[in-house]
């Protein structure tokens, strides 16, 4: 730790001297600093920017929104942005539709969220299966009009019956929102709003007589900030008791649930077995736990709860149907294998191995009511199987259209087939249905083809690169098929690598507006994701953090190396925990990069516990309250590894001020820091967005202008023609 106790005593250069102009354009300079010092095991941390953290401050409010007036004037000087946003909107003005989430009713009646080409948000729809005309359930952007700010739909859940769907409405990109239940005949509200509520799904009940939903505790807002998330409970609502909600699940409410605060339950009957199921979600930890509860107690109000697996079990995922909870568990399997436990017993003592572990990874489970679908990866690529509920039944390959990234969007143990996604990284995704055993996976063609869904002359490679330690780690390349390997194209490096998440093949149309102009993008499959199962989200977590911005930059020499760009040329990107990946490359390896671009961040990882979302992120960063943890903390922590003097290149952060899952004062602060203490001449900038929050429901018009905005960006620091601004 002496190289971090020397950067906290090291002297920052007078904010007056580092005022700056860009495209004409001056930069307020970074706020002095006021040190605060922390001490953690024998430690002394410096935070010279803690009082940003302090939003609601008038003097902070007033550097936020200079700041963000700033960067939005540079970047719109940039010559070419206008252009580039244009050809963005030229592009998503051919694609006739973006459909979001699908879910199906009993009778196969299909309801799912869907964007057309002239509207800015997505709506909610129905349509029969078999095709037919669609009609509109719900419109945020009615509601956006009436309100004079965005207003989306952050997730809904149909009813077994189809007459009611249950819906979350949040504004101005916040994440948590009312929840509403509408009639689908009529689309009239039919129970009253619910607020406090984040996220957007619930669990019906089976005779759609009601549901399941959790919802944040009263006051959350003005508990300290680390508490707000704390202490979520299920509730019991019945349709014809709306006013008299009962509390069935949660943190402290019954003895024999052992969950800490941070945890929340996602309730769900199991049909046919008696059963209610409460799968445990603690923070971000991939590890669920699951307890059940007689449906009889828990209708009544008086739950007994009954653990079936905890996070020592290792499970992350569970379906249900044909009298059997079937498990995805990475206990003795890193690449993950499925049991099985007949209900309602539910005994853990009597599991049976379905698919055992191997050298493929086990990536999604859906239950539906001829067997359980899997699907399964040796890389981006997919296969789908389906075993037969019967004891002893093997597995059985289902063919697909193409190979290609296949996503289990819904299914249900009591209803045939289901529905999924099928695409890859250059080839749009589209709704598939598999309507039951022995069928074929027939298009939903919930929207018109688009003219650029699979472009021509667009190719993708998959390579190896070598890391640090010798280890290879897969990257994604997407470009055009007559790219010259010459160092000259712009490339732009995507990576996010935390939480096992995988970025699967898909393809955006949007992109082909950076590809056409010679650039190049690369996704690193770093450690901390799952592209390799648990093994693989394990070698980037916690104290093994450092292998993920280390993966990371390997890649982007192998890119400068084979000639893809130059270090003249290359950007890096990431957003969220990706904060971490991109900022903690550009602090090691500054040299390595023109221009650096981080979304909506998690950049200060010594101070991320104490966030609103951050207790429930501690499974994954750690604590600083473990020595080991700290000292792992303090190592991924672009904050705190920004050191005066250093040469860095151009950043541009982006962030939603209504961001409640990664707060903006993470941007503020390293922001700041960075700009006080670059010596490169390189423009720091804040892009902020007031009606915006972590990136959900962001209507299409602040997509496209984030979109234009960070590649103009990126073209303007790699030096293309055209995007360079007079002085």
């Amino acid at each position: 730790m002496r190289g971090l106790a020397l950067a906290a005593g090291a002297l920052l250069a007078p904010a007056a001297a580092l005022a700056a102009a860009f495209a004409g354009v001056e930069v307020p300079p970074p706020p002095a600093p006021r040190p605060v010092f922390d001490t953690h095991w024998g430690v002394k941390v410096e935070d010279p920017y803690r009082f940003l953290e302090n939003t609601a401050d008038p003097e902070v409010q007033k550097l936020m929104r200079a700041q963000a007036d700033a960067a939005q004037a540079i970047l719109d000087r940039i010559p070419g942005r206008d252009k580039l946003l244009a050809r963005v909107r030229e592009i998503d003005d051919a694609t006739p539709a973006v459909v979001g989430a699908v879910q199906r009713d009993d009778k196969g009646v299909l309801y799912y969220l869907k964007r057309d080409a002239k509207a800015n948000q997505l709506k909610l729809y129905t349509r029969a299966a078999s095709g037919g005309e669609e009609s509109l359930l719900v419109d945020p952007e009615a509601e956006s009009r009436a309100a004079g700010k965005p207003h989306a739909i952050n997730g809904f859940t149909v009813s077994p019956d189809g007459r009611r769907v249950a819906f979350v409405m949040a504004v101005g990109g916040a994440e948590i929102g009312a929840l509403r239940v509408i009639d689908t005949k009529t689309r009239e509200e039919v129970q009253p709003r619910t607020d406090r509520v984040r996220g957007g799904q619930v669990g019906w009940l089976p005779d759609s007589s009601g549901f399941f939903y959790g919802r944040l505790a009263e006051g959350y807002e003005k508990r300290p900030r680390a508490e707000r998330f704390m202490d979520v409970l299920s509730y019991l609502r019945r349709l014809d008791a709306p006013a008299a909600d009962k509390a069935v699940f949660g943190p402290g409410l019954h003895p024999e649930v052992d969950i800490d605060r941070s945890s929340s339950g996602a309730l769900f009957v199991a049909r046919g077995t008696g059963l209610v199921a409460a799968l445990v979600y603690h923070g971000v930890d991939r590890n669920r736990s699951l307890f059940v509860a007689d449906q009889a107690g828990v209708l009544e109000g008086k739950p007994r709860w009954r653990k079936v697996f905890d996070r020592g079990d290792q499970v992350n995922a569970v379906a249900a149907g044909g009298g059997w909870l079937y498990a995805k568990t990475a206990k003795d399997a890193p690449r993950f294998k499925v049991i099985r436990l007949a209900l309602p017993e539910a005994d853990p003592a009597r599991a049976a191995t379905v698919i055992p572990a191997g050298e493929e990874v086990i990536a999604e489970i859906a239950a539906a009511k001829e067997g359980l679908y899997v699907t399964t990866r040796r890389g981006p690529a997919k296969t789908l199987t389906r075993i037969a509920h019967d004891a002893g039944a093997k597995a059985e390959a289902v063919p697909m259209p193409f190979e290609g990234n296949i996503d289990l969007v819904d299914a249900d143990g009591d209803t045939p087939g289901l529905v999924l996604t099928l695409g890859g990284w250059t080839r749009a995704a589209k709704h598939y249905l598999l309507a039951g055993a022995g069928a074929s996976a027939t298009p939903l063609a919930l929207a018109p083809a688009g003219r650029y869904d699979e472009p021509a002359g667009i190719v993708s490679r998959e390579v190896m690169v070598k890391s640090h330690d010798g280890v290879a780690v897969p990257v994604s390349i997407i470009s055009r098929a007559d790219i010259r390997l010459d160092g000259r194209s712009p490339a732009m490096l995507y990576g996010y690598g935390a939480y096992g998440i995988v970025e699967e093949p898909g393809w955006s149309p949007r992109l082909l507006a950076w590809l056409e102009r010679g650039g190049v993008f690369a996704i690193a499959h770093v450690r901390g994701g799952g592209i390799f199962g648990d093994a693989w989200h394990r070698a980037g977590w916690k104290t093994t953090k450092h292998n993920t911005w280390k993966d990371g930059i390997a890649a982007a020499e192998w890119l400068v190396a084979q000639g893809y760009t130059a270090k003249d040329r290359l950007s890096i990107y990431g957003g969220s925990a990706g904060g971490i990946f991109v900022g903690r490359a550009i602090t090691e390896r500054p040299d390595l990069f023109a221009s650096a671009v981080v979304g909506v961040g998690n950049t200060d990882s010594l101070r991320s516990e104490t966030r609103a979302n951050g207790a429930g992120n501690i499974p994954e960063y750690g604590t600083f309250t473990k020595e080991d943890e700290f000292r792992g903390l303090a190592a991924m922590s672009p904050y705190a590894n920004v050191k005066p003097g250093a040469a860095y290149p151009a950043v541009l952060f982006e962030h939603g001020v209504n961001d409640i899952r990664v707060d903006v004062w993470m941007t503020l602060k390293t922001g700041s820091r960075l700009a006080a203490a670059t010596s490169s001449g390189k423009p720091v900038l804040m892009r902020l967005e007031y009606d915006a929050g972590h990136g959900p429901g962001a209507t299409r018009d602040q997509a496209q202008r984030r979109t234009a905005d960070r590649w103009a960006f990126m073209l303007w620091q790699a030096g293309a023609e055209g995007f360079q601004p007079a002085p």
